[in-house]
């Protein structure tokens, strides 16, 4: 059998403050997801005035980090540089910068989403949540 660590409640909720406490410093309105290692929905938070469709985004870019083990701005720069057919990749919506997985000893325990803002600042976010974790 294998041990592997696991996002609990209190980090899902530790990623949620530091991730928020990023957006609300830069006037960022967003929504951040926070994802199990099987893309599952852990926590969502929602700023006032960040666009509704962020919140479906913002799920998917998670869980496609945390299905794919890697930041969702790898499969958009595989996309952008010319492999398209990836677009057909079965249960993967959010193949855009700004989803970035919590990777522990090597293994994924979840993923951050993040959407409302540039791409880039997207992620930002999320590496700001997950480095309140102490990884």
């Amino acid at each position: 059998m294998k041990t592997k660590a696991v996002l609990t409640q209190v980090d899902v909720d530790t990623i949620l403050a530091a991730a928020r406490a990023e957006a609300t410093n830069n006037g960022w309105a967003v929504t951040i997801a926070v994802v199990d290692d099987g893309g599952h929905l852990m926590g969502l938070s929602r700023f006032d005035g960040a666009p509704t469709f962020s919140a479906d985004v913002a799920r998917e870019k998670a869980r496609t980090a945390a299905l794919g083990r890697r930041e969702s701005k790898a499969f958009e720069d595989m996309i952008n540089g010319g492999r398209v057919s990836f677009l057909s990749a079965p249960g993967l919506a959010g193949l855009l910068e700004g989803g970035v997985p919590v990777m522990v000893d090597g293994e994924c325990a979840g993923a951050v989403g993040v959407s409302g803002v540039k791409s880039v600042e997207d992620a930002q976010i999320a590496k700001a949540g997950i480095a309140a974790l102490g990884l």
